[in-house]
């Protein structure tokens, strides 16, 4: 193998060696992301049933129709 193609090799090894750990830390600041995301959505959800029990239970019977 000549010198030349050996510098070569070495070189794209060193070039994706660097772009591995890149999208390894892009990957790892996404899931961060991800579970924080999660999380609030959690709380949300969370907030929603615990505004929705403290409605009064009304009786549809009760209403008057949309167009009165």
């Amino acid at each position: 193998m000549s010198e030349e193609r050996f510098i070569d090799l070495e070189t794209r090894l060193a070039h994706q060696d660097q772009l591995l750990n890149e999208l390894n830390d892009v990957v790892t600041a996404q899931q961060v992301k991800i579970m924080q995301l999660e999380e609030l959505c959690k709380a949300l959800v969370q907030r929603v049933r615990s505004a929705g029990e403290g409605l009064p239970d009304s009786d549809p019977g009760d209403e008057r129709p949309p167009h009165y």
